[in-house]
């Protein structure tokens, strides 16, 4: 049986996705209007057949940065787009979202009084 706790947090996740879907869908029906049906790096042509497959890429990796002259979107097939993302893995060893987020080094020094306990021992 679930918690309120749960059930908030269930509404919250659900509300998140709503709103990534309606942002996702708003920026990709804009650049599929902007923009030809072909992928920018092998040039694969798309038809209404196959337009699942061609993806929008942000060229600088943020997804909330939606200008509205399409400047940082490139449609990319998705062979493509996980190359690219891959790519930057490859180049800094995180993903581009993980490299987003803010990491604090550890404070913690759990052998900084080892030396003392060692020769209190002896």
């Amino acid at each position: 049986m679930p918690t309120p706790e749960n059930a908030r947090l269930d509404r919250i996740v659900a509300e998140a996705r709503r709103s990534e879907e309606q942002r996702a869908k708003g920026y990709r029906e804009r650049a599929l209007k902007m923009y030809p049906w072909t992928c920018g790096r092998c040039a694969r042509d798309f038809t209404r057949a196959n337009l699942q497959e061609l993806t929008v890429h942000h060229r600088n990796h943020n997804h909330d940065d939606n200008p509205p002259d399409g400047s940082n979107w490139e449609l990319l097939c998705v062979y493509c787009h996980d190359n690219e993302h891959s790519r930057q893995v490859d180049y800094t060893g995180v993903s581009a979202l993980a490299a987003e987020d803010v990491t604090v080094a550890a404070k913690a020094t759990p052998f900084s009084d080892l030396k003392a306990l060692l020769e209190r021992k002896r």
